[in-house]
């Protein structure tokens, strides 16, 4: 019988192996061949499933957001079990963008290759563009919700607070590229810090409750 090919996991290969080349030598040293070597398969093949350099970094910057986008998730699940707060949920959320330990590094790389190429290229900026502003959206439901639940105060205007939170996160992140052992324990503090201007009260619904 004769085999089936995987497309997606042989699209998810072709993008691991682009996130490796960035993460060691940058996006100018990726080349389909050299990506077609670290994925251990034909240069033909490559080109098969990506007729560009720009469609391969696209897929590879998917590959990375989705993988942030499931740590996150599993975040936002602990904290609904553990029925934690929803500024420490944040605080663990917002920390997976940091670069502090190896994964996130590559990731940090693949993620401004892509914002530095999508300045040139209007597809890939459209697509920067949706991937902030969706979670500056996520960051403002947050707030929202925590106004609701009065973790936030009811006055306080969402949208401005979430840009805050964002643009500190990016911006801690940068850092902790530049500086990692001196970003290492102080980030994920600052981001914290951050938080509590904006989760300045107590859940009502967990006001009493035990948190793990």
């Amino acid at each position: 019988m004769p085999r089936i090919a995987d497309h997606e996991q042989r699209r998810r290969q072709i993008a691991a192996a682009v996130c490796d080349l960035i993460a060691e030598d940058g996006f100018d040293r990726v080349t389909v061949a050299r990506t077609a070597a670290a994925a251990g398969i034909s240069v033909g093949l490559v080109q098969h499933y990506f007729r560009t350099k720009d469609e391969m970094l696209l897929h590879a910057f998917t590959h990375v957001s989705a993988s942030i986008r499931g740590r996150i998730d599993e975040r936002i699940q602990a904290g609904a079990e553990h029925r934690r707060p929803i500024s420490q949920v944040l605080a663990e959320a917002l920390a997976e963008f940091l670069p502090l330990d190896g994964e996130r590094r590559a990731e940090f790389r693949v993620v401004k290759a892509f914002e530095g190429r999508a300045l040139d290229v209007p597809a890939l900026a459209e697509v920067d563009i949706a991937t902030a502003r969706t979670l500056l959206d996520e960051l403002v439901q947050a707030v929202h919700n925590g106004k609701e639940c009065g973790e936030v105060e009811p006055s306080l205007e969402p949208r401005p607070a979430a840009v805050r939170l964002a643009a500190v996160t990016d911006g801690l992140a940068m850092q902790a590229h530049r500086d990692p052992a001196e970003l290492a324990a102080i980030a994920p503090a600052i981001i914290k810090t951050e938080l509590a201007t904006v989760f300045t009260g107590e859940c009502r619904q967990y006001a009493g409750k035990r948190r793990s």
